[in-house]
């Protein structure tokens, strides 16, 4: 070969052109969480465990959400700060949506953590015979406009309510077992009945109940989440990550009842009492296993219902109460 084809290797400064890299890349950041606030509707107790449960087991966090709970000190205002836009979610009871919906408030059930009615008429005294009269005889106490709207015209026939002598059913603002051991009322018309009935009993005072499917509501979910309705198809994406790490939970906790309870009093000691743990295996036969599965049956129906009572002129249609928010 001619030496003209030979070119000579020039030396290179090995630090001035490395071979391989000397350090491993900077890890990159993970994307930041999406925060969440979140209205429940009283104070913390067993109906609340899948929210619990979801954020003790990071499943929020896996769907790259931040859901902070919050306790309202005054549970009327969670729908009123949902409609405002000052927390993003809130917890009511499905007649509750109705109503409040038909006063014009913007808001959607985006999930169902309990499939039944938590509340129920708590009468003060030993159960009996009731009849229709001796029932219209009590004085009645309610704490929502379930109670007021719903619960007492059903007690309370219209020929009572304009004699002279009726004394018209109070609100007790969210403090009925003070009003029952205080003799303030004879009966509570939307009173928690896994928890009211025990409550007093420690107390001495006996009391018994009549369900809301012997009065003739219809049956309802008890325990909903509910978002702004004026948002849904913007934050459709993260209402729908929310339910999935809901329906995680719930899955978790009925396969683990038992260690759901010790994540559960562990995180919030609280709860930790004797009551709630006596209601903890019924409330785990009431909890929903797809969160955002809509049955728009019941949420018509109950529509209907309202209607044939003379509460509301024109039913609302169930896409503006309720939504499936994998499907939006």
């Amino acid at each position: 070969m001619p030496h003209t084809l030979w070119l000579p290797v020039e030396s290179e400064d090995d630090d001035a052109v490395p071979t391989k890299a000397l350090t491993p890349a900077a890890p990159l950041e993970p994307p930041p969480l999406k925060h969440v606030t979140l209205m429940l509707d009283w104070y913390l107790s067993p109906q609340h465990a899948a929210l619990v449960i979801a954020q003790e087991r990071g499943l929020y966090a896996a769907q790259g959400l931040e859901v902070e709970i919050q306790s309202p000190a005054d549970p009327s205002i969670a729908i009123k700060l949902l409609s405002a836009g000052d927390v993003d979610l809130a917890l009511t009871r499905q007649p509750l949506l109705h109503l409040h919906a038909h006063q014009g408030a913007p808001i959607a059930r985006i999930a169902t953590l309990i499939e039944t009615s938590l509340s129920a008429v708590i009468i003060t005294g030993e159960e009996q015979a009731e009849s229709d009269n001796s029932l219209a005889g009590l004085h009645y106490g309610f704490t929502t406009l379930e109670g007021r709207d719903l619960a007492i015209p059903r007690l309370l026939p219209s020929s009572v309510r304009q004699t002279n002598d009726f004394t018209p059913p109070e609100n007790l603002h969210f403090d009925p077992a003070r009003a029952l051991r205080e003799g303030q009322a004879d009966a509570i018309a939307d009173g928690f009945y896994h928890y009211l009935p025990p409550q007093l009993a420690n107390e001495g005072i006996t009391t018994h109940l009549i369900r809301y499917d012997e009065l003739d509501i219809p049956r309802h979910d008890g325990l909903v989440v509910l978002a702004n309705s004026d948002t849904l198809a913007k934050r459709a994406d993260t209402w729908s990550r929310f339910t999935l790490a809901l329906e995680e939970a719930s899955h978790w906790i009925i396969e683990n009842p038992d260690a759901a309870w010790e994540l559960l009093i562990t995180a919030h000691p609280v709860v930790d009492n004797a009551i709630n743990a006596t209601v903890w295996e019924d409330i785990l036969r009431r909890m929903t296993l797809s969160p955002a599965a809509l049955d728009t049956r019941r949420y018509a129906a109950f529509e209907a219902y309202l209607l044939k009572i003379g509460l509301i002129e024109d039913p609302l249609p169930v896409p503006r109460l309720a939504v499936d928010p994998h499907l939006l």
